[in-house]
């Protein structure tokens, strides 16, 4: 297996913030609370005194929910040592179809090696996956992209309750049959036979987005000790009460917090990834099965068209705590709170709007644990490999945009005889401007400027025609459309990384199931670099 490694920083779209977290953490320091790095989560998991009555009380709420999930022996030793105090690595992601895209996969995986590291070294750790099963935005998590031979195939699963429910909540229905057929009839390769047994037994009918996702990630750690956690619990939301009523009845100081955080970053040259109004508050409720947010209204709130004083919602809470959730904002703080919660794995975006959520955690005083950059992966299968070399082309041709894949195909299109025509064409011009830039600079030193000009120009003419030369010929070639749509769908869909498209199944089915294990020897913790491997 070939490996590739790529500065973070150089991948196109990355944001500012988090190009400072991870080449300049002093730049962005004062938004966080510790940096990410190993020996800085060394430290706070040797200041963490978990409280064990709450510890024991939230392992047997996991424990039940992975038994329900499937879960084997290693996990129930997890669970133990997390009873005992060991500490918690924690990721977490949406409930997507077939388990979404592939850095759900890359998150856990990124998880469970930390949790490997630090138990190592003499300090016990688990891996905690955080499912969000409390989201309600079901278009988001209602399909995946499935790459196969015959390219990559967008499957569905069309639901009559996109109104508002929680993931968790949402059966499946009948239509998950079809979905699961489409999806299992492409797999390939030595685990293909896993994947499809994995994906039948967990995506069926009477499941939800949810428990679905639950089932098959259990099947896909078996044997690593990975805890899963669903957020819908009403047990975990009775445990979590304390946190929730602090955020409703201080919910004007943490928005003005917030407000304040908004402007601090913009000061900053940062982006703010979440948005922040005057009668925001961290809360939802769900009522008549929708997922609503609160918002703030002089002294009352308002939940869709109806009022409500502050003394209804903490009645309310007190009665049904599972009926609130948390936004973006709130969530984590919650999250950490129950799991006292030593490091993070976060993606990109998660990284951004935990500079703001920041305060909420000073706020409510919950520790904010460290947020380490989970790893990142381009896998490359063999068929997509030959391609890169019959064109001569690197991924990071590739990052460069589907125009610039495009004109080095078409280059490497001319014949042979051509193309020593146009390079010996080059190396000529190039010799011969730079005899003249010796004369002319005798001549006239400020005359280097006009040769500069010129050499560019001629140069960048040159490259044109050597272009419209391979143009031409690839015009009588269909074949050269149809691996350019390969290439970029396979290595670059919609203009963006795999790992945020792809979904990983098909991958791991062609691979085998050993993949996980290679690739969670390859991560770099703390890492800032995408790994491109060649499989």
């Amino acid at each position: 297996m070939e490996c590739h490694c790529i500065r973070a920083v150089d991948v196109p779209y990355t944001t500012r913030l988090y190009s400072s977290y991870l080449q300049d953490f002093r730049s962005v320091a004062g938004f966080y609370a510790h940096p990410p790095t190993l020996e800085s989560i060394k430290r706070v998991a040797a200041d963490v005194h978990p409280d064990l009555a709450l510890r024991r009380d939230v392992a047997e709420i996991l424990r039940a929910q992975n038994r329900r999930f499937g879960s084997d022996t290693s996990v129930e030793a997890a669970l133990d040592r997390f009873a005992s105090g060991a500490v918690a690595i924690v990721s977490g992601q949406q409930v997507g179809l077939f388990s979404g895209p592939s850095f759900t996969i890359y998150k856990a995986l990124t998880a469970l090696r930390l949790a490997e590291e630090l138990s190592s070294a003499g300090t016990a750790a688990v891996a905690i996956f955080w499912l969000a099963t409390e989201d309600h935005d079901i278009a988001e998590i209602n399909h995946c992209f499935w790459p196969s031979r015959e390219g990559v195939e967008k499957i569905d699963l069309p639901s009559s309750h996109e109104d508002g429910r929680r993931a968790g909540e949402v059966p499946l229905g009948d239509a998950v049959r079809a979905a699961v057929e489409r999806a299992t009839a492409k797999l390939e390769g030595p685990a293909a036979g896993e994947i499809r047994t994995a994906l039948t037994n967990s995506y069926v009918p009477s499941e939800t987005f949810g428990s679905a996702f639950g089932k098959l990630l259990a099947r896909l750690f078996a044997g690593k000790g990975l805890i899963l956690l669903d957020a819908l619990s009403p047990e975990l939301h009775r445990l979590a009460e304390p946190i929730y009523r602090a955020a409703l009845e201080r919910h004007s100081e943490l928005n003005q917090a917030l407000l304040a955080r908004a402007k601090d970053l913009e000061r900053a040259s940062y982006h703010v990834q979440v948005k922040v109004v005057e009668e925001s508050t961290p809360l939802f409720i769900s009522l008549d099965g929708k997922r609503l947010p609160v918002r703030a209204r002089n002294a009352d709130f308002t939940v869709g068209r109806r009022s409500f004083s502050l003394s209804d919602l903490t009645d309310l809470l007190a009665r049904s705590p599972s009926d609130f959730s948390a936004n973006v904002l709130l969530r984590p703080v919650i999250q950490d709170a129950l799991l006292s919660t030593v490091a993070y794995i976060a993606g990109p975006s998660e990284i951004a709007y935990l500079a703001q959520a920041a305060v909420n955690y000073g706020l409510l005083q919950v520790r904010m644990p460290v947020i380490l950059p989970r790893a990142s992966f381009t896998l490359i299968d063999a068929h997509t490999v030959r391609l890169l070399r019959k064109y001569e082309l690197e991924f990071s041709d590739v990052l460069r945009g589907g125009a610039k894949v495009r004109a080095k195909m078409e280059g490497r299109l001319l014949p042979r005889t051509l193309t020593r025509r146009f390079d010996t064409g080059e190396k000529s011009l190039r010799k011969m401007l730079a005899e003249l830039r010796e004369q002319m600079t005798t001549l006239d030193p400020t005359l280097g400027g006009a040769m500069d000009t010129a050499e560019s120009k001629m140069l960048f003419q040159f490259s044109k025609l050597k272009e419209k030369a391979g143009r031409a010929l690839a015009l009588r070639s269909s074949v050269l459309d149809a691996h350019e749509r390969e290439l970029l769908g396979q290595l670059y869909p919609q203009g963006g990384l795999q790992e945020r498209s792809h979904c990983f199944l098909p991958m791991l089915a062609m691979q085998g199931m050993g993949l996980l294990d290679d690739l969670a020897h390859r991560i770099k913790l703390g890492g800032a670099q995408h790994q491109v491997l060649y499989l």
